[in-house]
């Protein structure tokens, strides 16, 4: 099966293939489970595979890749508008398969499992700070319920819940008065997993070269220099910069017809966490920096102070693909110029 392209439609026990035989031009479809999934690609040919990029499509994909098949990862919303008919196992390997084969489609970088695993502390402490700030909240609506409000921000909290408990303790069950110190009590054990996982990320920053050239720029600290690596993948997936912002959807979005092309607000498209992160990096150096530079003054005078940012973000991004594809160390005074 040299040179053929198969669709997978990846599912956590059942597995559905597409492909066309090179040879008879036969339409093939086929049903396998997870046990058997690896053992038929061992005996193919080295050919095109096609998934989408969701959970569990990075193992899989590094897997096939090790038996010497070229394996391409596509955004799902890229692969839906080839689903034709109902939507099923069959009908998602199909589409898969006719969208590994447009010309210019946008594919997902297949990440090593170090770099997985860097994600996944990133998420871990992503969903703990959610936790927190839920703990924050829950706590502050049930007191206001007994007249009790507090000022804006946890250093505010932290201040007067011990004041407040000793208050409310008076008047209310003492089984309610010890539930609400359980769960204050919980912000600090949760403040502590976030900093161990901060320390772990630290550590790996140390031992990366890639991060700590990154984080050489201005509003590039821990957590953007560590999830952008991680993300990323491999910088030369990307054919420049632009393209790189482009795909964190630090771009603005267009619409036209007849020629005429009006750009609106950025995109959104890509990685919400890194564009996040870039966004407040931004945002810090703006606030923060004395002397953000003369191109960020410049636009300063003439935009907006959230275009401004978003325009620095834009320009972190697309520096951080520069560093890591040309392998260059951070420069402050760099001019780039264009090739002759």
């Amino acid at each position: 099966m040299k040179n053929t392209v198969i669709g997978v439609d990846i599912a956590k026990t059942v597995f559905q293939l597409h492909w066309v035989e090179a040879e008879t031009g036969e339409i093939r479809s086929k049903q396998l489970k997870r046990a058997g999934f690896l053992s038929h690609f061992a005996n193919l040919a080295p050919c095109l595979i096609g998934m989408e990029a969701c959970g569990g499509a990075q193992h899989w994909a590094r897997r096939l890749m090790e038996m010497g098949h070229r394996v391409k990862l596509m955004p799902g919303k890229a692969v839906k508008a080839f689903v034709c008919g109902n939507k099923n196992d069959a009908a998602d390997a199909q589409a898969i398969w006719a969208a590994v084969q447009q010309p210019g489609m946008r594919s997902v970088a297949v990440k090593t499992e170090e770099q997985q695993a860097i994600l996944a502390l990133h998420r871990m402490r992503q969903q703990l700070v959610k936790f927190r700030t839920m703990q924050i909240n829950g706590l502050r609506g049930l007191l206001t319920e007994y007249g009790e409000v507090m000022a804006v921000g946890r250093a505010a909290l932290d201040r007067s819940m011990s004041d407040i408990l000793a208050r409310l303790s008076e008047r209310l069950p003492a089984v309610l008065i010890e539930t609400l110190r359980e769960q204050w009590n919980m912000l600090g054990t949760l403040d502590q997993q976030i900093l161990e996982i901060e320390r772990r990320l630290s550590s790996w920053l140390q031992q990366s070269q890639a991060c700590k050239t990154i984080a050489e720029i201005p509003g590039v600290g821990l957590l953007t220099a560590t999830a952008a690596v991680a993300t990323m993948g491999d910088p030369r997936a990307f054919r420049s910069g632009r393209e790189f912002a482009a795909w964190l959807g630090l771009v603005p979005r267009q619409t036209g017809s007849g020629g005429r092309v009006k750009l609106m607000a950025i995109s959104k498209r890509g990685d919400t966490y890194v564009r996040t992160l870039l966004v407040h990096g931004a945002r810090a150096v703006l606030a923060r920096a004395s002397a953000p530079g003369t191109w960020v003054d410049q636009l300063s005078l003439r935009r907006p102070r959230n275009v401004v940012t978003i325009a620095l973000a834009n320009k972190m991004a697309r520096t951080i693909w520069a560093l890591l594809a040309h392998d260059r160390k951070y420069e402050r005074a760099y001019v780039s110029t264009k090739a002759a």
